[in-house]
């Protein structure tokens, strides 16, 4: 079994491209490798700021051979067509007779020679290159060739021997280059142990996690040293890990002056602008006027010129942030919301001022019928939400949206709850997004959200596939999370337009929530289908309901016969060309069975619907599990399909009745099993 490496060696790669590379690169080789009826035991990429790299586990020495069986003609058929047959044959193909029942044809046997790894890998390799799907590339100089950055080599080795591939002026070889200041010349390997070995010792951290790791580690030491707390920021560590090739963090400061403008500006700048860690100090919880940056290179002055170079840009950078602030400071967020009016949201939909006005009347409109919020803070939130999309900080700082207007309401003196909804009001933007609990910030950020969901669907905008340009998937997520999460009994057929399906995309929304706290969608559906039910409070507490009864032996079994009886009920149906089995008689009854059956239908019916009235669906639960056993006992003593028709009318119609009573809870049909 061998081992194959693959190192494609180019000018620095974006990083935000990289793991997706990574990815790509293992798709595209176990794709071809597969049509290559090639099997692997083990696949894993690594990518570093200047390198894509693949290693493939277990390889065989050569493709398996292969029989392939042609038919051919007749084998009386006209002397020509016998001879096309033969010559479009390879060389040392078998010919047989065959006896079938339309009569004796012809059938040739190829036996295909298994090829060499080596030479499948050396066409495989350059089709991958040629064809690899990055979001932006570039050609270098008069190549033709397309690659994110100029593609310097390729190091391409099976079993420390060369797998030959030529890509215009570039040849495979077994020969890298470690850190771009930190080594010198190329490196030659045999295989991924010592290629990995060679370029730790050259001063290059193959793996990402290995950087990230040694970011983290680095970072919080020195912040632990003086006494500070790192800003802890996933992305902004993958970044890093993402622009060196070996990091070295080291601290640095600016100017405390600074520190009157937000924190949340501060981190943002140092953030966006120079891929810079904030500090805070622990406890107060303030930003601390420090920051850390990560190198790639270790300096024998012990970063001391790089901490220097990087506070000058820094100083600079936050010059131009306390300015923007101070400018926008200077005007109040009401003067700012007639601007509106020139800013276009959607030329369907009118400007951001004609948004404004709808998310204020559906504001309010929420405060009045579902949230208990003191009107005038919505109104006066839901007017000033969008204001701070004219400050030169959100220009700026597009992430700051929200932030900023509520930053600047704190300052003019808004009432608090009102400055907070300004900021929350986007929120939650995604599942780790904390949601809005305060009534003011709960009205505006539903009414933001369903102003959009209504809006595109009226105009037919919407999702398909894997495309959702407006969003539309996350404003419907955070919609149903403001309404679970708070417990907010409101109907969302009150503020949508239920023709145009915006009802159906709540429901496969939420049926992608609670899967993944683990619920069934076949529950969720057998609850939308009653029809009605756009509750979303209810609608989940029956759900549950119907999911704890459902694991219980007296569920699974009405299940059961809930089934049955509907299975019949559905293939007499299509016999007689009805589903109208009329009423019950019992004076057909023949037997206690029916009797018992129909009786206890009559008050399971009527006990569930009282304690559905009441919202008590474990009640209405407990009343269904009555009927196991009388439907048990029907389907062991009766027989359905009686001579007598009007017998088996009556007992059809008595199947209807169960179908009918465990319908109320929830569609049946619905539910899988």
């Amino acid at each position: 079994m061998s081992e194959f490496l693959l190192e494609l060696f180019s000018e620095e790669i974006p990083a935000r491209m990289q793991a997706r590379a990574a990815g790509d690169l293992e798709r595209l080789m176990a794709d071809a490798l597969k049509a290559a009826n090639l099997q692997i035991v083990a696949m894993h990429s690594h990518v570093t700021p200047r390198r894509l790299v693949l290693v493939v586990e277990g390889l065989p020495e050569t493709q398996p051979d292969m029989v392939e069986e042609r038919r051919g003609p007749r084998a009386d058929a006209p002397e020509r067509a016998i001879a096309g047959f033969k010559g479009s044959l390879p060389e040392g193909a078998v010919i047989e007779d065959r006896v079938e029942k339309k009569g004796t044809f012809l059938f040739a046997k190829i036996e295909q020679k298994g090829r060499k790894t080596a030479d499948v890998l050396a066409d495989i390799v350059p089709d991958i290159i040629r064809n690899f799907p990055w979001p932006k590339s570039m050609r270098a100089g008069t190549s033709e060739l397309r690659w994110v950055r100029p593609l310097l080599s390729i190091l391409a080795l099976l079993d420390g021997q060369v797998v030959p591939v030529t890509m215009e002026n570039i040849k495979s070889g077994k020969e890298t280059r470690g850190h771009r200041f930190l080594s010198q010349g190329t490196i030659s390997v045999e295989n991924f142990a010592d290629y990995q070995s060679k370029l730790n010792a050259a001063h290059v951290l193959l793996d990402a996690q290995d950087r990230r790791k040694v970011i983290q580690d680095r970072a919080q030491a020195l912040a632990s040293q003086y006494g500070l707390e790192l800003v802890e920021d996933a992305a902004l560590l993958d970044e890093n890990a993402g622009l060196t090739e070996w990091p070295v963090p080291y601290l640095g400061r600016f100017d405390a002056a600074f520190l009157s403008v937000p924190a949340e500006v501060l981190i943002t700048s140092m953030k966006v602008h120079q891929k810079f860690f904030s500090l805070r100090d622990p406890k107060s919880g303030k930003l601390a006027p420090n920051f850390i940056c990560v190198a790639n290179t270790e300096a024998s002055d012990d970063g001391a010129m790089i901490v220097a170079g990087n506070e000058r840009v820094l100083s600079a950078r936050l010059s131009d942030a306390r300015f923007f602030w101070e400018q926008d400071l200077k005007r109040p967020l009401e003067d700012r919301v007639d601007a509106l009016s020139d800013i276009i949201f959607h030329e369907k939909l009118g400007t951001l001022a004609e948004r404004v006005g709808r998310i204020e009347a559906l504001a309010v409109r929420l405060a009045q019928m579902a949230v208990k919020a003191p009107d005038d803070q919505v109104r006066r939130a839901a007017v000033l939400a969008k204001a701070d999309l004219t400050t030169g900080m959100v220009g700026e700082f597009p992430e700051l949206q929200g932030l900023v207007g509520r930053r600047i309401a704190e300052a003019q003196g808004e009432h608090a709850d009102v400055a907070r909804a300004i900021e929350e009001h986007y929120a939650p933007r995604g599942p780790e997004d904390r949601c809005p609990q305060d009534p003011v910030s709960i009205c505006v950020a539903l009414a933001e959200k369903l102003d959009t969901l209504t809006g595109f669907f009226a105009i037919d905008e919407k999702p398909t596939g894997s495309k959702d340009p407006f969003a539309l998937r996350r404003a419907a997520l955070g919609v149903i999370r403001l309404i679970v999460e708070n417990g907010l009994r409101l109907k969302l057929g009150d503020y949508l337009d239920a023709s145009n399906g915006l009802l159906e995309f709540f429901a496969d929304r939420l049926k992608v929530q609670q899967r993944e706290k683990g619920m069934r969608h076949d529950l969720i559906d057998a609850v939308f289908s009653l029809g009605g039910e756009d509750d979303l409070v209810r609608l989940l507490a029956r759900v549950s309901a119907l999911d704890a009864f459902l694991k219980s032996d007296d569920g699974a079994n009405l299940l059961a016969g809930y089934k049955r009886a509907a299975n019949i009920l559905k293939i007499e149906g299509k016999k007689d060309k009805t589903a109208d089995w009329g009423t019950v008689d019992p004076a057909l009854f023949d037997g206690l069975d029916e009797k018992t059956l129909f009786e206890k239908l009559g008050a399971a019916g009527k006990e569930a619907a009282k304690a559905l009235e009441l919202e008590d669906f474990a009640a209405a639960m407990r009343a269904l599990a009555s009927l196991r056993a009388p439907i048990d006992a029907f389907f062991d003593d009766v027989t359905v399909n009686a001579d007598d028709p009007e017998l088996r009318r009556n007992r059809l119609a008595l199947l209807a009745q169960i179908r009918t009573a465990v319908d109320q809870v929830a569609d049946f049909s619905k539910i899988e099993g």
